[in-house]
């Protein structure tokens, strides 16, 4: 009581307002209702890599792309076994862990002048609602993120979702050429501030996004590989500019590739996957995948199976990709130039791709550490010719996205890599995930009714 007695004393000595600075009851410091543009934008890009780009659904379509096999026996994902409940914490990772707190770091960062965060907010939305719309189709946007004042907010379609993405980049790019004078430091765990590749990142991202609407409904292929080539001019250069998340490794930051084929998962690798690099003769192999820990051979599993192997005679990524330590790379400088490659292609027939072509893969390898010598031998094992470009140049690419979402976008637009069929398959190959159940509670839509094998509207036939 004397203490109590001595503070209430103290408060009315130094003013009413010194009082209720140090002990106001209805600020809980705890749960502050404001906090700087640094404490958003470092959790939203951890949840960027681990959640969106390496998360449940990420899993999935490597199930479908044939690089991960599940050792449980049909029907399961892999067979094309989906429920909307399966979709619940894919769709809140995008829109609660991601896009929402996008908006509010961009409003805040307008707000603020930091010109900087906003051009960060504004590219990092972009890719997310690249992911989204990629993997559902139409998407909301434009009436969400307003509280109260709509709960239900009407779908955007993917066609104006995919306006939105470009005008973001663009709004991205003249933020930073603004040369605001605050800049992330700690804070951003891709580039630690360094804003001259967030441009590369953006001009790169525009690229990818021009490509997916080659066979797109009132869109040309020459028309979108023109605009990839010119924005890639201002992308990205080398493998300094690979735009990665690192993970330190210890016990909490793990890199959740490394969680997502732990023996617990019961997730190894496909062997339509392994198979390829020793058909290929591939020197990657050692590299990108790690032997079966029971035999030391490099083994797949075979989807669809009727029974259940033991986990430790399959292979799973091999360090680079798969350790607790490794980095995730989302978007990549192979990419880049195999995006390059195939634009060129377009317009210029595969002569004229066939040493962007070469670039690509020897970029990849240079990465991985594969010597020059053997990176050439392959690369001259798997020349173009006028029959096989777009293959080659989209399964090479493939293998320098190991493990990414956009392999499965890049399947639905070119029919590349040729993939089996698998046994016990419940259907053909998906074209899209499903609606989660928690938004056909929360807000029904009329497209919440798509099934798997439903083609989203870039996906033309």
């Amino acid at each position: 009581m004397k203490k109590i007695s001595m503070i209430l004393m103290s408060c009315i000595l130094i003013s009413v307002s010194g009082c209720k600075k140090y002990i106001d009851v209805n600020t809980n410091p705890n749960q502050p209702l404001d906090v700087a543009e640094a404490q958003i934008l470092a959790p939203v890009e951890v949840a960027i890599s681990s959640k969106l780009y390496a998360g449940n659904v990420a899993v999935i379509v490597q199930e479908y792309m044939q690089v991960a096999a599940l050792n449980q026996v049909a029907p399961n994902a892999g067979t094309y076994l989906m429920y909307n409940t399966d979709m619940n914490d894919d769709w809140r990772t995008l829109y609660v862990n991601c896009l929402n707190n996008l908006v509010t770091l961009n409003a805040k960062a307008v707000a603020d002048g930091k010109t900087n965060y906003a051009g960060i907010a504004k590219i990092l939305t972009a890719y997310c609602l690249g992911t989204g719309t990629d993997l559902w189709g139409d998407i909301p946007y434009s009436q969400a993120f307003k509280g109260t004042a709509n709960f239900t907010p009407v779908y955007d379609t993917q066609k104006d979702i995919y306006t939105t993405i470009q005008s973001l980049l663009d709004a991205g790019i003249a933020d930073i050429a603004k040369n605001g004078i605050i800049s992330p430091g700690g804070d951003d765990f891709f580039y630690a501030g360094d804003m001259s590749k967030w441009t590369k990142l953006a001009y790169t991202l525009k690229a990818r996004y021009y490509m997916h609407l080659t066979k797109a409904p009132g869109y040309t292929a020459a028309t979108q590989a023109q605009l990839a080539l010119t924005a890639l001019q201002n992308g990205m250069q080398s493998n300094d500019d690979d735009f990665k998340m690192a993970y330190g490794g210890a016990a909490g930051a793990e890199n959740p590739w490394q969680q997502n084929f732990i023996s617990a998962s019961t997730i190894v690798m496909a062997s339509t996957a392994v198979n390829g690099f020793k058909t290929r003769n591939d020197p990657r192999l050692t590299i990108m995948v790690a032997p079966a820990l029971a035999t030391s051979l490099y083994t797949g599993l075979d989807q669809g199976l009727s029974t259940i192997g033991q986990l430790e005679e399959y292979s799973r990524p091999g360090s680079f990709y798969g350790a607790a330590g490794a980095s995730n790379y989302i978007v990549n400088y192979s990419e880049a130039l195999f995006i390059k490659a195939e634009a060129t292609l377009i317009l210029s027939g595969f002569s004229s791709a066939q040493a962007i072509y070469q670039s690509a893969i020897s970029s990849h390898m240079t990465k991985l550490g594969v010597s020059t010598a053997n990176a050439n031998t392959y690369i001259a094992s798997r020349p173009l010719t006028n029959a096989n470009a777009e293959q080659l140049i989209i399964e090479e690419k493939g293998i320098a996205n190991f493990l990414s979402l956009e392999n499965f976008t890049d399947f639905r637009r070119t029919g590349f890599p040729i993939l089996p069929a698998v046994k016990n398959a419940l259907s053909a190959i998906p074209r899209r995930v499903l609606y989660p159940q928690t938004e056909i509670i929360s807000n029904p839509q009329p497209q919440q009714s798509a099934k798997l094998t439903d083609r989203v509207w870039w996906d033309a036939q």
